[in-house]
């Protein structure tokens, strides 16, 4: 179901792959990239990163799209799946020199026709404050680096916020910074607020306010990247030294942790109705995280590299009606109130009214289907689709089910009693539930097998854990104490061994670049990947290729 062919099949770029929705298509005149359209040598350069606003135009041409590619910033009209702008007139274009950009962000919130807010992070530790419409600079922070000296690793706004937004760095630390305030002219001197395990942050000493509000210091080595839940009342990290950490964004306080198979986390992300988090790392395996019970639920393995982007399919992630686990319940007026920063409100809401009215005749448990994606350095796309058997595996089979047993069946309770914002509002793009076959769970010999059967581009990859290449982990300062920590987690909550959790199978599993892929993002009509050579992709969902003859809005 994975890879199909063997050989130099497996070498060639696909163009198209089938899931049970249909066909999703690349389209080539959709393409983004520098004007000249050359593949950019990437060696020694930033990941190229794309970040989308809306800006409600009245046109109906309201998004735009943002790309680095080495030393260059790109802001386009984004067309979707019809034919891409005119690539020799972006609407903004910046050169940076002795700087690279690495990450950036829209501000939503702000975004008009005539301005948006664009963060960038930059390589030397800078974060700009851009607008591409206007062709503005209007701020620099940490310009004298007298703040953090590292690489800029990810930067966002904080959600429901014009002024805030936090950046994460290489050295581990994350920063608080309000676009009002200056950055001052010497170092920041800091006052201890809240300490935990392995994690501490500190407030800004100052008489007048001043840049960072705060700066929290996670983990060991650097900090890869961090997502706010879909309330944007949580935090969730992904660290060099292996751990996911989910914190309670305001207070400070650590919800739960995970620590990675093997090796550093490299990406994170939430589930539209923040009940899940998905990270993927240096272990070539995206491992699925329950908020609500603090431990891994299930492990992906299709990757035969390092896993660099994950992201959920808001549009494909679906719900049949049917008799819900208690966990699911919950009513229509907490939903309102809860789903106050989520996107998509109106599909949300349609599926939310099947999970939370209850029917006390008819005793079919809900079918739940989440779609995520993973892109990786072996240049391949995944698509995984987490179904309730391993959302629910204690439910009964189909002609054993009682209201009974469902209420009977549901998943352990959480370890903290589950936070009331963050009731499911499962965006509902399809109410095809996928059958519980659209997946295998492997063995752990089977899997071990298969493993060692594949090539692994890197030698500290999946099939070679040992203890000779144990020594390249995390390349930390303290390795020692890495390793040691490492085999103190494996078996435990924090880390179960391979045959603890269920391993999925790709739905889904091509090649679709010739460099290391470093964007995934799901869109209403399309889904959209970027690779290293600076190659901005874009596949039409099924039935959403449009063409410029008769047959508009068919598939070509």
């Amino acid at each position: 179901m994975a890879a199909e062919g063997g050989g130099k099949e497996m070498n060639e770029i696909k163009t198209q792959f089938t899931t049970r929705e249909g066909v999703y298509k690349l389209l080539t005149h959709s393409e983004y990239s520098r004007p000249n359209r050359v593949p950019f040598n990437s060696q020694g350069s930033n990941p190229v990163k794309v970040s989308f606003v809306n800006v409600n135009d009245q046109s109906g041409n309201g998004d735009r799209i943002c790309f680095n590619v080495g030393r260059e910033l790109y802001f386009y009209i984004y067309k979707g799946v019809r034919k891409a702008a005119d690539l020799s007139k972006p609407i903004d274009k910046r050169i940076y020199k002795g700087t690279q950009p690495t990450c950036h962000d829209f501000n939503p919130l702000t975004a008009t026709a005539e301005s948006v807010s664009l963060l960038v992070g930059f390589s030397a530790g800078q974060v700009q404050l851009i607008d591409p419409i206007k062709k503005e600079t209007s701020k620099l922070f940490n310009e004298e680096r007298l703040i953090d000296k590292s690489r800029v690793t990810c930067v966002r706004w904080v959600p429901g916020s014009e002024s805030l937004f936090l950046v994460a760095h290489s050295s581990g630390s994350m920063y608080l910074y309000n676009v009002e305030n200056t950055c001052g002219t010497t170092a920041p001197h800091y006052q201890l607020l809240k300490q935990g395990e392995n994690y501490a942050v500190h407030t800004c000493k100052s008489k007048s306010a001043r840049n960072p509000l705060l700066r929290w210091t996670v983990g060991e080595g650097a900090l890869n990247e961090f997502a706010f839940s879909p309330d944007g009342k949580f935090l969730a990290c992904a660290s060099q030294d292996g751990f996911l950490r989910v914190f309670g964004f305001d207070a400070a306080e650590l919800h739960g942790t995970m620590k990675s198979y093997f090796g550093g986390l490299l990406c994170v992300c939430w589930s539209p109705d923040g009940r899940y988090i998905v990270a993927g790392g240096e272990d070539d395996l995206v491992t699925v995280w329950s908020f609500l019970d603090c431990r891994v639920i299930a492990r992906g393995h299709g990757h035969k590299s390092w896993v660099s982007v994950v992201a959920f399919d808001h549009c494909t992630t679906s719900v049949e009606d049917g008799d819900l686990p208690a966990e699911f319940s919950g009513s229509d007026e907490d939903f309102h109130e809860q789903n106050h920063f989520s996107a998509g409100r109106d599909r949300a809401n349609s599926s939310h009214s099947r999970l939370s009215k209850r029917n006390s005749t008819d005793s079919r448990p809900v079918s739940v289907t989440y779609r995520f994606g993973s892109v990786g350095q072996d240049t391949q796309l995944c698509l995984w689709d987490l179904t309730e058997d391993i959302l629910f595996p204690h439910l009964p089979l189909s002609r054993t089910r009682t209201h009974t047993n469902v209420m009977s069946a549901t998943s352990p309770p959480a370890t903290g009693q589950p936070p009331s914002t963050l009731t499911p509002n499962s965006n509902t793009g399809s109410s095809n539930s996928s059958s519980s076959t659209t997946f295998a769970t492997l063995s752990l010999h089977d899997s071990r097998k298969e493993r060692h059967e594949k090539d692994h581009k890197r030698n500290h990859s999946m099939g070679h854990i040992s203890s000779k290449s144990s020594d390249k982990l995390n390349q930390l300062s303290s390795s020692k104490m890495a390793k040691a920590d490492a085999a103190k987690t494996l078996g435990t909550t924090l880390c179960p061994r391979m045959e603890e959790v269920p391993l999925l199978e790709p739905l889904v599993c091509k090649k679709i670049a010739h460099e290391r892929l470093t964007v995934l993002i799901f869109l209403e009509d399309c889904l959209v990947t970027a690779c290293q050579e600076g190659f901005v992709c874009t596949w039409a969902r099924p039935g959403k290729v449009v063409s410029d003859g008769p047959h508009e809005n068919t598939l070509l």
